[in-house]
């Protein structure tokens, strides 16, 4: 008997696991704005933020963590490739995620519905640990000697006077939602798809962690500290059974056997029903006596 392959396939998306989109619509809007009001509301803190930021790159070098300035460099050999990285900072982050969204929603609702649970999972502790814990980004550290990047070669997300900045909180380094978004991106997709290529998404997670070391937006803990954040949701939102374990295959002729006490397999499409070992006596049916 042959096993079932375990994942996904391309049959068409259960209707019926997709949420109503004008409320999905809502709800990941609304989130989104807390979030962002969140970060505002976590502004300031300047102080603590660049006392955090040493204490932090203090750290790094007891642990023996490499130096972000040893990425910068291999930015900073040309000016183009500086503008492209920032590039990639200030725009691919959220519409990359929101595509991810809209591709589950429509195509693997299953996974769709995990996915945007581990996502506001981890953006809430993301910013539970902003309010707690604000920390000045690398390129605000003298100690660091590092470019910051988006002023210098542009473009960049972020004013000038980091302690009045209207746009967005410059100390919420720690962690680093671009690593984290990026990683469950990838981990998704390649949960969701079958093709033999799917594991190539993981060049999205270290192609930002790149950028966000390079452009000493990040320290190397941002990123740590983030997974392990997102290991966390992941384990806490597992998926359904029914999108974890598709059967992909009928049996083939032969598959059912012929001796005494053979187990019953079940292979129709959506039938998850238990059924027991049948042995069938010599000289007799299954449905009754000969």
């Amino acid at each position: 008997m042959r096993l079932a392959r375990t994942e996904p396939t391309d049959q068409e998306p259960d209707i019926r696991a997709r949420p109503p989109l004008v409320r999905e619509f809502l709800l990941v809007a609304g989130l989104f704005l807390a979030y962002k009001f969140g970060r505002q509301a976590a502004n300031g803190h300047v102080e603590e933020a660049f006392r955090n930021a040493g204490s932090v790159w203090d750290l790094e070098r007891a642990l023996h963590l490499p130096g972000e300035g040893a990425v910068q460099g291999l930015l900073l050999h040309s000016q183009p490739l500086t503008h492209a990285a920032n590039t990639y900072y200030a725009a691919v982050h959220f519409p990359a995620t929101a595509l991810f969204l809209v591709w589950l929603y429509w195509r693997r609702p299953a996974h769709y519905v995990r996915s945007r649970r581990v996502l506001a999972a981890l953006t809430a502790a993301a910013l539970a640990l902003h309010l707690l814990f604000p920390l000045a980004p690398p390129r605000m550290l003298p100690a660091a000697g590092l470019v910051d990047t988006g002023q210098v070669y542009g473009p960049t997300v972020y004013g000038q006077t980091p302690a009045t900045d209207t746009m967005a909180n410059q100390f919420a380094a720690m962690p680093s939602l671009h690593v984290g978004w990026a990683v469950m991106v990838a981990v998704g997709l390649i949960a969701a798809s079958r093709s033999r290529w799917r594991r190539l998404w993981l060049l999205h997670p270290a192609l930002t962690l790149f950028v966000v070391v390079g452009t000493a937006n990040h320290y190397w803990l941002d990123a740590i500290v983030v997974v392990a954040l997102l290991a966390v949701a992941l384990a806490a939102f597992r998926l359904p059974i029914s999108a974890r374990t598709l059967p992909a295959r009928l049996p083939e002729p032969g598959a059912w056997g012929s001796g005494d006490g053979v187990p019953v397999p079940v292979y129709a499409s959506g039938v998850r029903s238990a059924i027991s070992e049948v042995p069938v006596a010599s000289g007799t049916y299954a449905g009754g006596a000969r």
